[in-house]
């Protein structure tokens, strides 16, 4: 392990936890059965378990690990094995920006899910919030084989794939808090947000368009 990745385990990876498991248990339906799509270790989805001991959880990954703190299955990163309404709660946390086509997932979890998507994911926004995206994913990733295409949305674009996918924004939440100061002056200015969605209609058959 790289000093780099020392740093990040003992001062963000740590703190990311604590800081994303307060927001995901305040925003995860009550007595909730939930999918955590791309769960990678595992560890934010056992916490969240313990916090809640309402929730059944259940994980999902496309690269499934030696160590996981839950159960997960695999899957191809494109169809959710899973049959209609599933599930309460889909969840997704920075996992779609690490897909080639964020849409096709959404649409997945809108499938397979009855009361609500939960999202943590970026905004591209701001001066150099692209590069400085891929450098945190990057160092946050690389080192786990995951998939970097940094297909981060613009807000509009986001806005535009929830109304598409007749989904509505029941609370979204920024400047979430995951880094200390002064490092938060580069790594957070608006460039996080969790949300949890709400069926509001029936999904459109219009694609969405691609990020430019």
């Amino acid at each position: 392990m790289s000093w780099l990745d020392q740093v990040h385990q003992s001062h963000v990876a740590d703190r990311r936890v604590s800081v994303l498991l307060r927001h995901f248990q305040e925003l995860a339906p009550p007595d909730a059965s939930v999918l955590d799509v791309g769960c990678g270790d595992g560890r934010l989805t056992a916490a969240l378990g313990q916090a809640r001991p309402d929730l059944r959880l259940r994980g999902v990954d496309v690269l499934v690990r030696e160590q996981c703190d839950v159960d997960v299955t695999p899957f191809d990163g494109s169809s959710l094995p899973f049959e209609d309404s599933s599930f309460d709660a889909v969840m997704f946390v920075d996992v779609l920006h690490h897909t080639e086509d964020p849409m096709v997932l959404l649409r997945e979890a809108r499938r397979v899910s009855r009361r609500a998507i939960l999202i943590k994911d970026h905004f591209l926004q701001g001066l150099l919030s692209g590069p400085t995206l891929r450098f945190m994913d990057r160092v946050g990733n690389a080192r786990h084989g995951v998939a970097l295409p940094h297909n981060y949305w613009r807000p509009a674009q986001w806005e535009q794939a929830f109304r598409e996918l007749g989904l509505r924004v029941a609370e979204q939440r920024g400047q979430l808090g995951l880094y200390w100061w002064p490092a938060s002056m580069l790594f957070e200015r608006g460039l996080h947000f969790v949300a949890r969605l709400e069926p509001d209609g029936p999904p459109s058959q219009a694609t969405l368009v691609r990020p430019c």
